[in-house]
């Protein structure tokens, strides 16, 4: 068996990844019939089929799914290669490929946009989706970094704090405790909630909160999107709970209000995570570093009229 070309390893991995050989060639830069005859090649080389097709979609055949174990880490080490001669470069060249959930898509433009300015040759691509699709990107080796609010568990990734989280009670203006103060979390248990859905990490942190002061979780609507929630506590269904790091508009306009909660802000974190078997290239480093250092004075301005006593519990919620 002759031996699979490097071009053919990579092109069936990004056939692989999107399960669409025209996706795959838009990355590549190629065209749909160069893509196919690669992979068509592979499989003559290999002799056997790499892909099946129902309908209009393509899966991967048993084949298919061992070569792209094998490609993956081909693909990886390709990377890492690369990233070690931009190295020899210093920070003049490089890619970094960055994928953020869609909370964090708040504050990583304005981020993103310094970065970028004080480093213009590094390429920089940046991807917003779900907690789920974010571990995915990091999985396949899409993206170099991710930055969430709630790592995932396991071995395979490792996590850094850069910056905190503070995640606040919010409300109409119009609301019967928008000037209350020192309100008791027992008083919010007759509220109805606007919450994020089953499974989220800021769903999690609410449910965590009212069971440590002995209460059920209130009457509630789940919502998929942290826009939807904004949306729905402006226009009085209920009450939010909700990064800081979402409202700076709404709260400028007046739009919404934080509410004066005993144990409030409940503080999580803003993690950095990336693959552990993965080199972190140079500029990977640098925008770590540029995260932290960027990062200490924004926290403060934000909840400096929101921050209060916080229960023990809710100091390290994740």
């Amino acid at each position: 068996m002759l031996p699979l070309s490097l071009r053919q390893l990579q092109v069936f991995e990004s056939v692989a990844r999107h399960l669409n050989h025209s996706r795959a060639a838009a990355e590549l830069f190629l065209s749909q019939p160069a893509v196919s005859m690669q992979i068509k090649q592979a499989e003559q080389t290999i002799g056997l089929p790499l892909f099946e097709q129902a309908g209009k979609k393509i899966f991967l055949t048993e084949a298919g799914r061992e070569m792209l174990h094998y490609a993956r880490s081909v693909v990886l080490l390709m990377q890492e290669m690369e990233s070690v001669f931009d190295e020899m470069k210093g920070l003049q060249h490089g890619h970094l490929s960055i994928s953020v959930v869609s909370t964090a898509n708040y504050f990583m433009p304005q981020l993103l946009a310094k970065f970028i300015q004080a480093h213009p040759k590094i390429k920089v691509s940046l991807s917003v989706a779900n907690r789920d699709a974010v571990i995915k990107h990091l999985a396949e080796n899409v993206a170099d970094l991710a930055i969430m609010g709630q790592p995932p568990e396991g071995t395979d990734m490792a996590a850094d704090s850069f910056m905190e989280n503070p995640l606040v009670v919010i409300a109409a203006p119009t609301h019967v405790l928008a000037t209350a103060k020192n309100i008791q979390p027992r008083q919010l248990a007759n509220e109805t909630f606007l919450l994020r859905e089953q499974g989220s990490g800021t769903r999690g942190v609410v449910e965590r909160f009212f069971a440590s002061h002995k209460l059920p979780l209130p009457t509630h609507m789940a919502m998929d999107t942290n826009e939807a929630i904004k949306q729905s506590v402006q226009a009085g269904m209920g009450l939010g709970i909700i990064s800081i790091h979402g409202i700076e508009l709404e709260l400028e306009t007046k739009r919404l209000v934080v509410l004066d909660v005993d144990h409030f802000p409940i503080v999580r974190h803003w993690y950095i995570v990336h693959r552990k078997d993965k080199r972190a290239s140079v500029a990977a480093q640098e925008f770590a570093r540029f995260l932290s250092e960027e990062s200490q004075n924004r926290t403060s301005g934000l909840t400096a009229n929101t921050s209060k006593k916080r229960s023990p519990t809710a100091k390290t919620a994740k």
